[in-house]
C-alpha cells in the first residue's frame, strides 16, 4: 500500500516585485496601462545591446545660429578635438536622449565635471528618473541655465559627463569642449 501523500505541492509565490506592480495595476486605473505596458513592452532580449543606449547629447538655446548636436553613438573621441561654441549670457539647456533596452532602470543621473584649465570649477548632478523598456528615445531636459559672462569668463572648458543609476552602472562617459565667446562666431 502507497502512504506517500496525493496533493500536489504548493504553488511557488510570486515575487515582492511582482506582488508589489499587480497591487498597484488593482489600486488605480491611471496606474494600469504604464504598467502593463512596462510588463509586456516589446524590448531587445540581445543580451549583446546595453541596457541603455545613451544617443545624444543636444545644447537647446533659441538664440543659437545653428544645431548644437552630439551623436553619442559614434567615436567619443572625436568630441576632445571639436568645441561647441556659445555665446557668453545666453540661456540654454541640456538635452540628453536615450533609449532603455531590455529591463527597467531606477535612478538614473546625468553628472557634468566641468574644468577650465585643467582646474574643476563645477560638479552638477541632475536626477533623470526611472524608465521601462521601449521603442522609442526618452528625452531628458535640464533646468534652463545661464552661460557665463564677462571677460574672465571666456575661454574653452572640457566637461566631463556621465549617465549612470543607483546600481552605479556606467552607461556611458565622455568629455567634450564648449568655448564661450563675445559672439557666436568670432
Amino acid at each position: 500500500m502507497n502512504t506517500r501523500s496525493t496533493t500536489s505541492p504548493q504553488p511557488r509565490r510570486a515575487s515582492k516585485r511582482s506582488r508589489s506592480w499587480t497591487r498597484m495595476m488593482r489600486a488605480c486605473e491611471s496606474t494600469r496601462r504604464p504598467c502593463w505596458a512596462a510588463l509586456t513592452c516589446c524590448h531587445s532580449s540581445d543580451p549583446n545591446v546595453p541596457n541603455v543606449t545613451v544617443t545624444r547629447l543636444t545644447l537647446v538655446c533659441s538664440s543659437a545660429p545653428g544645431p548644437l548636436e552630439l551623436d553619442l553613438t559614434g567615436d567619443l573621441e572625436s568630441f576632445k578635438k571639436q568645441s561647441f561654441v556659445l555665446k557668453e549670457g545666453v540661456e540654454y539647456r541640456i538635452k540628453i536622449s536615450f533609449r532603455v533596452n531590455r529591463e527597467i532602470v531606477s535612478g538614473m543621473k546625468y553628472i557634468q565635471h566641468t574644468y577650465r584649465k585643467g582646474v574643476k570649477i563645477d560638479k552638477t548632478d541632475y536626477m533623470v528618473g526611472s524608465y521601462g523598456p521601449r521603442a522609442e528615445e526618452y528625452e531628458f531636459l535640464t533646468p534652463m541655465e545661464e552661460a557665463p559672462k564677462g571677460m574672465l569668463a571666456r575661454g574653452s572648458y572640457n566637461i566631463k559627463s556621465r549617465f549612470t543609476d543607483d546600481d552605479k552602472t556606467d552607461h556611458l562617459s565622455w568629455e567634450w569642449n564648449l568655448t564661450i565667446k563675445k559672439e557666436w562666431k568670432d
